[in-house]
C-alpha cells in the first residue's frame, strides 16, 4: 500500500510515520508513506499557496494550482493501468470518519491525503480533484495534518502483517459495530480486585460467550445508539432484552 500526504509541514508526519506500529509497517515494507510538502508546487518565486477570498472575508483560502500540481506529479510516474488512487481531502465538512471507513480504504492500493491549514480549501479542488471528504470530529483543529495521521494510523493497522496478533484488529471495538469486551492480564487479584472467574476457567467456549456479553453490556450502557446499526443475532437480541430487563 501507498500513502502520501500533502501538506505544508511534513516534519509533523515523519515523526508518526517512523514511530510505534506505522514505523514497523513501513520497515517490514507493507506501506509506504511519504509526506509531500505541496509548497514545492507553487509555481511563483513567493512560494505563496493561499490567498485572499474572492467575495471578501477573513482568513486565507488554499490556491487550486499547488494541489492539482502536487497530485498530478505524484500520479504522473504511475502505469496507465494502475488503479487510480483515492483522494482525500480533510476537512470538517466531510463525512465523519468510522471503523467502517477504515476497512473500506485498507483494501485500496494508493490513497492520497490533501492536508490544509488556512481558512479553507477553493471549491475547485472538492468539485474536480478529490474523492472522498473526511473528518474525524464536530471540532476544528489547526490543520488537517493530525486527522490525516489519525486516519492513516486506522488504515495502516488492518494491513496484514502490521500487527503482532493478526487478530487484534478483529476484536477491536468498532470492528463488530460493537464495543470491546473488558481485558485483565496478570496478577489474577490486585489490590483485593479479582479477575472474574469465567476469564480463569479455561473454558474458551464459555470466554467467548461471556466476551460477547460483556461487549454487549458495554455497548448498551455507553453507546447505545451502535446497536441500531450493528449485526446482532438472534442470541445477541435474547441477551439484550435480559439486559435491558435487569436495568428497569
Amino acid at each position: 500500500m501507498r500513502i502520501d500526504v500533502l501538506t505544508l509541514f511534513p516534519e509533523m508526519c515523519e515523526g508518526v510515520f517512523g514511530t510505534s506500529i506505522l514505523g514497523k509497517a513501513r520497515d517490514k515494507g507493507i506501506v509506504s508513506l511519504n509526506a509531500v510538502n505541496f509548497r514545492d508546487f507553487s509555481g511563483n518565486k513567493h512560494n505563496t499557496v493561499d490567498d485572499t477570498p474572492y467575495g471578501g472575508g477573513g482568513g486565507m483560502v488554499l490556491k487550486p494550482d499547488p494541489i492539482f500540481a502536487a497530485v498530478e506529479h505524484l500520479l504522473s510516474p504511475l502505469p496507465a493501468e494502475e488503479v487510480k488512487p483515492r483522494i482525500i481531502l480533510m476537512c470538517p465538512q466531510g463525512k465523519t470518519y468510522t471503523q467502517k471507513i477504515a476497512e473500506e480504504l485498507a483494501q485500496e492500493q494508493h490513497l492520497i491525503f490533501i492536508c490544509g491549514h488556512y481558512e479553507g480549501y477553493d471549491e475547485r479542488i472538492r468539485e474536480h480533484l478529490v474523492t472522498d471528504e473526511l473528518s474525524i470530529g464536530d471540532y476544528v483543529l489547526t490543520g488537517g495534518e493530525l486527522p490525516a495521521m489519525t486516519v492513516i494510523d486506522s488504515i495502516v493497522r488492518l494491513q496484514p502483517g502490521a500487527l503482532g496478533n493478526e487478530t487484534s484488529a478483529v476484536s477491536d471495538s468498532f470492528s463488530t459495530g460493537l464495543l470491546e469486551y473488558p481485558h485483565y492480564t496478570r496478577p489474577a487479584e490486585f489490590r483485593g480486585w479479582k479477575v472474574p472467574d469465567m476469564l480463569l476457567s479455561g473454558h474458551h467456549a464459555n470466554i467467548d460467550v461471556w466476551r460477547r456479553e460483556q461487549a454487549l453490556q458495554r455497548t448498551l450502557e455507553r453507546r447505545p445508539d451502535l446497536l441500531e446499526t450493528a449485526e446482532l443475532t438472534p442470541k445477541d437480541k435474547q441477551i439484550l432484552e435480559r439486559l435491558k430487563g435487569s436495568r428497569s
